[in-house]
């Protein structure tokens, strides 16, 4: 039976991961007519990664939700989620070059940092969020190990600088907390949210 429901973000990973749990989601594209996002990612002055997520999914879902109903798609749920890692009380976004991605793993390397996904549901007038949070240890990294992980350009769509479900996989020697949550939706949190707003996920 098709279970629709709209994703506020063209992100491939997060398409996989509701598709894995019998969800069939529309992709909602969330740019406007000049072709700029509708949400500022820009983190206000001293805010907490925390903060930071759920405020970015919130405004996604918002954006994602006003949208549906400009267009005139069909009233299904709207999901948003935004994900960052955070080492040492910094935000770490997707890196900009080879040079910013090498150096975000060398922060990595022989530590464990924190990664944060923020899930946002609009459905019916209501909207909810929830906040997953994962701390992931890659063992010692070598700078030969670094430079053939960027050279992959795996590194560069990614918050952080790295894909568990990629070739990082081989750096990462213990994970506590939402797998798919370090991937970027963390399944269970988004399914406490859609039965919360009324649509049932199985």
């Amino acid at each position: 039976m098709s279970k629709p429901l709209y994703l506020a973000s063209q992100s491939p990973r997060r398409l996989e991961l509701l598709r894995q749990v019998g969800l069939t989601p529309a992709v909602l594209r969330l740019r406007n007519e000049s072709g700029r996002l509708d949400v500022d990612e820009t983190p206000l002055p001293g805010e907490r990664a925390p903060d930071y997520v759920l405020r970015l999914a919130r405004l996604k879902a918002e954006a994602g939700e006003s949208a549906r109903r400009r267009r005139g798609h069909a009233d299904w749920p709207v999901l948003a989620a935004d994900t960052t890692v955070t080492l040492d009380g910094l935000i770490l976004g997707k890196p900009a070059d080879a040079e910013e991605a090498a150096a975000m793993l060398r922060g990595y390397s022989g530590r464990a940092h924190t990664v944060l996904t923020g899930v946002a549901v609009a459905f019916q007038g209501r909207l909810e969020v929830a906040l997953s949070e994962s701390t992931v240890t890659f063992r010692t990294l070598t700078e030969t190990e670094i430079a053939a992980y960027v050279a992959t350009r795996e590194p560069f769509d990614k918050a952080g600088g790295y894909g568990i479900q990629g070739r990082a996989a081989l750096f990462i020697e213990q994970l506590a907390g939402s797998y798919s949550g370090v991937m970027g939706l963390p399944l269970f949190e988004t399914a406490e949210l859609l039965r919360g707003v009324g649509f049932s996920v199985l």
